[in-house]
C-alpha cells in the first residue's frame, strides 16, 4: 500500500460518524440501495442498517465500490433495529407525513442520530411509525408528494452534514469509530489479497506501520504462505 493511499484512508475513517446513521425498512430496488450506501460513504456515514424483503437477504447486488466502505448491519424486523438503535442513544426519525412530523431541516442532527426510511411500495410501516421518536418531512411545492428513497435520503443526510461540519465534528483527530474497526479496514483495504488469505486461514491481521506496511512476525508469514 502506497503512503498516499494509506493516509488518505485514515482521513476518511476519522471523519466517519459513527453517531448518525439510516436504516432501510425493505427498500428492494438494488439501484436505490447502492445509490443510499454511495451517499452514505459520501457523507462520512460508517454504518447503515437493514431489513431487507425476504427475497434479498444479501447485498451482492449492489456496487462494490462504496460497499467496501460503509459496514451494512442487517435485521430480522424492523423492532429489533429501532430497539438496538435506540440502546445507542440514538433519537430515530422516520420520514412519514403526518400532523406531527416537522421539517426535516428542524432537526438536530448534531446528537446521535438514525433515520428510517421505508420501501419505494408503501414506505415506513405502521410499527416504524409506532416507534420512531419523530416524524419528518421534506417539503414539496409540485404536484408529487414523495422524492424516490435515495434522493431522500442525500437531501436529510447532506443537511446532517452541514450541520455536523458547522459543529467541528468532522474535524476529530480521533474517530468515533472503534480503533479495531479503523486496522481491520486499513489492512482490508490496503492489502485485500493478503486480508483474504489471513481470514481464510483464521489469521489475526498483525500490526501496520505508519507507511502502511505490514508489521508481522516470520512466523505470521510461514502461516500465510502454507497451502
Amino acid at each position: 500500500m502506497n503512503l498516499e493511499r494509506y493516509n488518505r484512508i485514515q482521513q476518511v475513517l476519522k471523519a466517519r460518524q459513527a453517531d448518525l446513521t439510516l436504516c432501510l425498512e425493505e427498500v428492494h430496488k438494488p439501484n436505490n440501495v447502492s445509490a443510499v450506501i454511495r451517499t452514505a460513504d459520501a457523507t462520512g456515514i460508517h454504518k447503515i442498517h437493514a431489513v431487507w424483503p425476504n427475497e434479498m437477504r444479501t447485498l451482492s447486488h449492489t456496487s462494490a465500490g462504496a460497499r467496501n466502505w460503509v459496514d451494512v448491519e442487517t435485521h430480522d424486523s424492523i423492532e429489533e433495529a429501532i430497539t438496538e438503535l435506540k440502546s445507542q442513544g440514538m433519537q430515530v426519525l422516520v420520514t412519514n407525513l403526518s400532523d406531527t412530523a416537522v421539517d426535516f431541516r428542524e432537526i438536530d442532527y448534531t446528537k446521535p442520530t438514525a433515520i428510517i426510511l421505508g420501501s419505494e411500495k408503501v414506505g415506513a410501516s405502521e410499527k416504524a411509525k409506532q416507534l420512531a421518536d419523530q416524524d419528518i418531512i421534506i417539503p414539496m411545492i409540485g404536484m408529487v408528494q414523495s422524492l424516490n428513497v435515495s434522493v431522500a435520503s442525500a437531501v436529510i443526510l447532506y443537511e446532517a452534514q452541514r450541520q455536523r461540519q458547522a459543529a467541528g465534528m468532522y474535524d476529530n483527530e480521533t474517530s468515533s469509530v472503534p480503533e479495531e474497526t479503523i486496522h481491520r479496514l486499513l489492512f482490508e483495504r490496503g492489502h485485500p489479497v493478503l486480508a483474504k488469505v489471513a481470514k481464510r486461514k483464521g489469521l489475526a491481521y498483525p500490526p501496520l506501520d505508519d507507511q502502511g506496511q505490514i508489521i508481522a512476525d516470520d512466523d505470521w508469514w510461514a502461516e500465510m504462505q502454507k497451502k
